[in-house]
């Protein structure tokens, strides 16, 4: 039998679009989706789905329900087929209990969680860190902040309390090298992180006395995925549905003191940057998407590359970009309640923020510059639907001082559209499906590939070949990739390789011409790469393929 818990925790991932996008071809309309039902014959589209409400419905049949009965109405499958086969999809694993000595769900990292909260208390140069940050007792309370001490304390802990060591092995809590079985957080404030059910699955540690890693998280494990879940979001997904925006902050600290002040919609990522497997949750409710990140170099990257796939996949929002070396926790220590207030409801547009990032990274003075950055900014935009090519075109015209008709869209490839995974609106770049279906039908090729090419190399389709390359080769997407007839997968490793190093070099050389024009690298960072990017291109010239990490 399935923990109904595992159900729960499954149907918390699922998205009724994407689930059902799956298997019909959805077209937006106003808040919803909208396509011919597949439950009956019809030429006009009557079924709808609701990406706020999660349900379907079919005004012309009467069908409707949740992704679970779709699953199970579409593939005739009963409820416990259904849920596997969901389960499958997502890569989820399930937990199963035996009918005959049901046992409840395993409680051991509340159990955890609970003694590094007893040890905050009694921990003064712990609990002084926090209150110095701000942080009231009652928000230290809600969000289960907690102390972990030294390696053998834990240890000594688990075993006294006759806790399982295996689970916690298999949670993450600790570790086990050469023999030695060690614990993962040591001398760290502790943050519990909750699957979006409100299950504790992992842990976040921030160092107080100068370990080299100011902030870890768990390692990964069949229940933790940072690339897939956002620290908070079961506090705060009841606000996200109520004011549609959520706040995505950089760290624990900015979250806590946001939901102090009254922002109950801030999450923050997991010390990684926003990936494609967030956005089925950024879905749930269709909220307004604030990236609020610290103005420094990594922060201002972070947003970048979070805007680009956030514009790219249809949402809407924008970016607040914090200066003076402040952050969120800083300013609502501060006070600056209604400043932030203001920030958030006036965010920069995704798409303004990335053209202009794109701008502030060349000499526009300079005309050769001027036109690289010009192609930086077009690739950018092809990633767009039409409509939005269009509309910043124009902007994009405007900040470069140049004619609009310089600004040249019109290489964009119809997609087919018996394909509904393909997205119309996305340029298909055939290079790029060339190369995912090599590795469909070629996975022995996986390992050549991936020591010289990086997934983010891939300006179009890097979210379906990051599947193809992780085996999950059931995906709808990498399916229509498998069938279209139109892409043909490279034979042999000559001919990868020859497609390899023509790619490299192109890539390398507009890398060299990128940091050559850039202002705001210094001489000895340009010095470097263009050492660097010249020294790869030579070797791909002589036919050497080049390790990306060289």
């Amino acid at each position: 039998m399935i923990i109904q818990d595992s159900i729960e925790a499954l149907k918390a991932r699922l998205d009724i679009v994407d689930v059902i996008g799956s298997y019909v071809e959805l077209r937006k309309a106003g808040a919803n989706y909208k396509a011919p039902c597949p439950f009956h014959g019809e030429k006009t589209a009557s079924f709808v789905v609701s990406p706020a409400k999660q349900i379907y419905h079919c005004f012309g049949c009467g069908a409707g329900g949740d992704s679970i009965k779709f699953v199970m109405e579409h593939e005739k499958l009963n409820y416990p087929e259904a849920i596997e086969k969901l389960a499958s999809s997502y890569n989820f694993s399930l937990a199963y209990s035996d009918s005959k000595n049901s046992k409840p769900r395993s409680n051991f990292m509340e159990k955890i969680n609970d003694w590094y909260q007893y040890l905050l208390t009694k921990n003064h140069e712990a609990l002084s860190y926090i209150k110095d940050r701000g942080i009231y007792e009652s928000s230290i309370e809600k969000f289960g902040a907690g102390y972990a001490p030294d390696s053998n304390a834990t240890i000594s802990y688990i075993t006294s309390q006759l806790l399982n060591m295996s689970e916690a092995l298999e949670m993450g809590v600790v570790g086990y090298e050469s023999g030695r079985t060690y614990a993962r957080f040591i001398e760290r404030i502790t943050f519990p992180i909750h699957s979006v059910n409100g299950t504790i699955v992992g842990f976040g540690g921030r160092t107080i006395t100068g370990h080299q890693a100011k902030y870890i998280n768990s390692p990964e494990t069949h229940f933790f995925n940072k690339s897939r879940l956002l620290y908070a979001y079961h506090h705060a997904k009841q606000s996200i549905h109520k004011t549609k925006q959520i706040v995505i902050t950089e760290g624990y600290l900015d979250v806590i003191m946001l939901h102090q002040a009254g922002f109950t919609n801030a999450v923050a990522t997991l010390g990684t940057a926003l990936t494609p497997e967030h956005l089925p949750l950024l879905r749930k409710g269709e909220p307004e998407v604030v990236m609020a990140y610290d103005g420094d170099k990594a922060g201002r990257a972070a947003a970048l590359k979070a805007s680009k796939l956030l514009s790219a996949s249809g949402f809407s929002g924008g970016v607040v970009i914090f200066g003076a070396g402040l952050d969120p926790a800083d300013m609502v220590k501060n006070g600056a309640i209604e400043e932030l207030s203001t920030m958030f409801r006036e965010p920069q547009p995704f798409i303004e923020f990335v053209l202009d990032e794109i701008l502030s990274l060349y000499n526009l003075l300079d005309p050769k510059a001027k036109e690289i950055c010009m192609q930086e900014a077009i690739g950018y935009l092809k990633t767009l639907s039409p409509m939005l090519q269009d509309r910043y075109k124009t902007y994009l015209a405007q900040r470069l001082g140049i004619n609009p008709s310089f600004v040249k869209l019109t290489n964009q490839t119809k997609t087919n559209q018996n394909k509904p995974t393909l997205d119309a609106s996305r340029h298909r770049d055939m290079w790029e499906l060339t190369l995912i279906k090599t590795v469909l039908e070629h996975p022995e090729f996986i390992d050549q590939i991936l020591d010289v090419l990086d997934p983010s190399l891939l300006q179009f389709h890097s979210f379906e070949f990051t599947l193809a390359l992780r085996g999950k080769f059931d995906e709808p997407s990498l399916m229509a990739i498998s069938v279209d007839e139109k892409i043909a997968p490279l034979k042999d490793e000559a001919s990868l390789k020859a497609e390899l190093i023509a790619f490299l070099i192109k890539h390398y050389e507009r890398e060299y011409k990128k940091v050559n024009f850039q202002t705001t690298v210094s001489f000895e960072e340009k010095a470097f790469y263009i050492r660097k990017f010249k020294g790869k291109i030579s070797q791909l010239k002589r036919g050497e393929l080049v390790p990306f990490k060289s």
